[in-house]
């Protein structure tokens, strides 16, 4: 999928609840705390990560997002 940046950056764990691939922020903060999410190829645990334009998230093994 396809996520068009509207601002400089979005933390991580807002991206994944905007998205509706978790019900809640709390679960969006335990699937990064827990290693869930890839970004450009390498674990990323910081739930308030910024993500910015040109990131390749990849969550689980089955959903991937490209942020332009």
């Amino acid at each position: 999928m396809i996520y068009k940046l509207e601002s400089e950056y979005i933390e991580l764990f807002k991206l994944l609840k905007l998205l509706d691939l978790v019900d809640t922020g709390g679960q969006a903060k335990m699937i990064v705390a827990e290693g869930y999410v890839k970004r450009n190829g390498e674990v990323e645990t910081r739930k308030r990560a910024k993500i910015i334009a040109g990131d390749l998230l990849v969550v689980g093994d089955d959903v991937t997002i490209e942020v332009v």
